[in-house]
């Protein structure tokens, strides 16, 4: 079996807010690593018996951006800036994120994919002589819809 590269596991994230119609740009440029970290909640026990018994009851799932330099027509950095200059909070930060799996047999140009609702953290902005930067976490719910996303279209449609 030959691995799979990197780029074939690729993330959209809506840049739209509120309820107008979802506009997904693809995380990755200037990214040399996208890990979302799952944060297991494990309850480990030890019996009388000398035995372990494991209970994972839950993921807190977080996935870092960084760096994100800002783009001047970016959907994403108008969203992040307006997080910036607005003070934003709460459900202002909703958004949600499409992991799409690229590896597998396109039908109608569209791939397997799920779409998870997340919140954006912004962490700072500005950075160094490179370029204005603003590094973002992602701090997804949970609910999760699979379906299929059309990359040319950028679309997803759910199952």
């Amino acid at each position: 079996m030959a691995k799979i590269e990197r780029k074939y596991l690729a993330h959209f994230i809506n840049t739209s807010t509120g309820d107008t119609e979802a506009a997904y740009e693809r995380l990755g440029k200037d990214l040399e690593e996208f890990s979302p970290e799952l944060s297991a909640q494990v309850d480990t026990k030890k019996n009388i018996l000398g035995e372990t018994s494991i209970l994972i009851s839950s993921y807190e799932k977080t996935g870092a951006v960084e760096p994100y330099y800002a783009e001047e027509g970016s959907g994403l950095f108008q969203r992040l800036q307006a997080i910036i200059d607005e003070g934003q909070v709460l459900d202002q930060l909703k958004t949600d994120v499409v992991e799409v799996k690229l590896w597998d047999a396109a039908q109608e140009g569209s791939y397997p994919a799920i779409r998870e609702e997340a919140y954006i953290e912004v962490n700072s902005y500005g950075g160094d002589t490179t370029g204005y930067q603003i590094p973002f976490t992602l701090h997804f719910t949970g609910n999760k819809t699979p379906g299929s996303f059309n990359v040319s279209t950028r679309s997803f449609t759910e199952q």
